[in-house]
């Protein structure tokens, strides 16, 4: 298997994480349910840990595919900078995870305000990985591509 077999195996879990954790954490507040809480701070600390095989098989990935037919540098650069902006910004939810667990498990004041902060930290994942999903998709699927079969496709 090529470096792009493994992007390609790797690149869905943290959005499916982002999202799982971001229902449990929203179902859990509103049902005020501590273990679906937990479930769903869990969840995005497990989204960060299968995010990252994604980042470091990108690059091979897209030494794969660059020369391959109907591929722009354009499309490899801007799936590359927001799968980068998305996965960043999911560390950041999952450290806010981390905290929120802790903040928990102490039972402190400032944990519910912490645990929405994650929640918003989540939502805010998901959509930015779903839209570097949305980009990546277009490099190898032209047919989901803006204009497509226009001849300003590329």
């Amino acid at each position: 298997m090529n470096q792009a077999h493994w992007h390609l195996l790797f690149n869905h879990a943290p959005i499916f994480g982002a999202l799982v954790g971001l229902l449990l954490l929203l179902a859990g507040q509103l049902r005020r349910q501590a273990a679906i809480i937990e479930a769903g701070l869990w969840a995005l600390v497990v989204a960060v840990a299968v995010g990252l095989p994604a980042q470091l098989t990108g690059p091979g990935a897209a030494r794969v595919v660059k020369d391959m037919p109907r591929v722009s540098q354009a499309l490899i650069h801007n799936h590359a900078d927001a799968a980068r902006l998305g996965y960043y910004v999911l560390v950041g939810t999952g450290t806010l995870a981390l905290l929120s667990l802790q903040l928990l498990r102490q039972r402190s004041a400032r944990a519910g305000l912490l645990v929405w902060l994650t929640l918003a930290g989540a939502a805010g994942s998901f959509g930015l990985l779903a839209r570097a999903g949305n980009l990546g998709g277009q490099i190898s699927h032209p047919e989901i591509r803006e204009g497509y079969g226009t001849p300003d496709e590329l």
